[in-house]
């Protein structure tokens, strides 16, 4: 009988399984599929080390002539600094209330009677297909009234309470209803009320779930543009996709350098956020989409 490998006595050492011969092609076609998503990155971090001259030459050009100018002249001469904090701040705020209220609204419509239960839900499910245009003038008209505008408050309150929390709401039901009610008798059975069995047992059960949340709590975060142009004026207010526009010269000409060392700075922490936790974010994402 053949086996894969020789691993019977001393000194032997086990052969590695055979690749099909077809393995070197499919690695090639992976490659050039994932170019032209790799190139502007790569690009991108290139130019930020150039001077403005310098990335209009050879686009690929391993001569950065600007090393790190780039980036302190963004500090140095605009409140970039303050507008990161700003981002840091809403993000740090929106994205846990954001994950919160999914959990519990989605607990609710799962798992709770109560009138109004389905139209209610019907309704969350609405706020996803309403354009975000189509209700931005009644939104400033209420946030004006409130004195509200030029501040943080609106930004994080339409972060939490727009198209991406309603699909955290629907994620979290879809994935409340998967799980075995005899879990919640059990907890019963043991003492635990309504709250107890949410906090104690749903809650560590919807980790992959809330993960799937959080992840896309933090894109709708980070790159909001549309909310922050409409209610910021003040630009040290302003957060990070707002503040990528501002980097221009008295003659309204863009500084391309240093907009795209402020890019970079933009991208990095997506960027390591994913790479270090590539794995939790794809089993996140193949869990929310197999339950419910």
């Amino acid at each position: 009988m053949r086996t894969d490998s020789l691993s019977v006595g001393p000194g032997r050492i086990a052969r590695p399984p055979a690749r099909p011969p077809w393995t070197l092609l499919l690695y090639v076609l992976l490659v050039l599929v994932c170019l032209p998503f790799v190139l502007p990155i790569l690009w991108m971090f290139l130019s930020s080390l150039k001077s403005a001259q310098g990335i209009f030459g050879s686009p690929f050009s391993l001569n950065v002539d600007a090393g790190l100018k780039n980036f302190t002249q963004v500090f140095a001469g605009y409140p970039f600094a303050r507008q990161y904090l700003n981002s840091l701040l809403t993000l740090i705020i929106s994205v846990p209330v954001t994950m919160l209220l999914s959990a519990t609204a989605g607990y609710a419509f799962a798992r709770m009677r109560f009138p109004g239960r389905d139209v209610a839900f019907v309704m969350t499910l609405a706020a996803m297909m309403v354009p975000a245009e189509l209700v931005a003038i009644p939104q400033f008209i209420a946030f004006k009234n409130l004195h509200l505008t030029n501040t943080l408050v609106p930004i994080i309150l339409l972060q939490i309470f727009s198209a991406t929390g309603a699909l955290s709401v629907f994620l979290m039901r879809q994935h409340f209803i998967t799980l075995p009610r005899e879990l919640e008798e059990a907890g019963r059975i043991d003492g635990l009320g309504t709250l107890g069995v949410f906090r104690h047992i749903m809650l560590p059960l919807s980790r992959p779930v809330l993960a799937t949340v959080a992840i896309f709590a933090v894109l709708n975060s980070w790159n909001d543009y549309f909310n922050p142009l409409i209610y910021l004026n003040d630009e040290a207010k302003m957060t990070l996709p707002l503040a990528l526009q501002r980097f221009t010269d008295p003659l309204g000409g863009t500084y391309w350098n240093l907009t795209l060392a402020a890019s970079v700075l933009v991208a990095l922490p997506v960027l390591l956020a994913f790479l270090m936790a590539q794995r939790t974010f794809i089993e996140s994402l193949a869990a929310s989409g197999t339950k419910g």
